[in-house]
């Protein structure tokens, strides 16, 4: 029996979206590869892009004085994450991590980043990063923090997918 997508003699391919253009972000988190990024196909594994997804949230958030990883109260914890490559990224090309907020709740956020190798305007990955905010101790939901939020506001840039 053929499956919906073999039907017809025919093999259904999905749609794939263009890569976003630095146009699409809020701002921007410089990335140093490092030689064990690449793998043994010669470019960034596949799975790094997720520690740059998380670097480069992080880091923006500390840069702008809301987010405290060693003493803070309140902390991110990622709850989902996803990807989409486009290009192959290698080291030692410097990447530059474009970042927006795509979805604000009470206690949760939802990140877009977008992942550019050297001058490029097209991103090489992009995908979501969504942070629960929770208490440090108890690691139950917290509703985000004024200070948080007027930040998280200014990095929007709707809804996207």
């Amino acid at each position: 029996m053929n499956t919906p997508i073999e039907s017809e003699g025919k093999v259904a391919r999905a749609k794939r979206a263009l890569p976003p253009t630095r146009t699409a972000y809020a701002e921007f988190v410089p990335i140093t590869t490092r030689w064990t990024d690449n793998d043994i196909y010669g470019h960034v594994n596949n799975a790094i892009s997720y520690f740059y997804f998380d670097t480069a949230v992080n880091q923006l958030l500390i840069n702008h004085g809301v987010l405290d990883i060693h003493n803070g109260a309140v902390i991110g914890l990622v709850v989902e994450t996803r990807c989409a490559y486009h290009a192959p990224m290698a080291f030692p090309n410097p990447i530059t991590a474009g970042v927006r907020v795509e979805h604000i709740g009470n206690s949760s956020v939802r990140y877009g980043v977008g992942l550019f190798e050297g001058d490029s305007d097209s991103a090489a990955a992009h995908g979501e990063f969504t942070h629960v905010y929770v208490d440090r101790e108890t690691r139950r939901p917290e509703t985000l923090a004024k200070d948080l939020h007027d930040v998280l506001s200014k990095l929007y840039r709707g809804e996207t997918t």
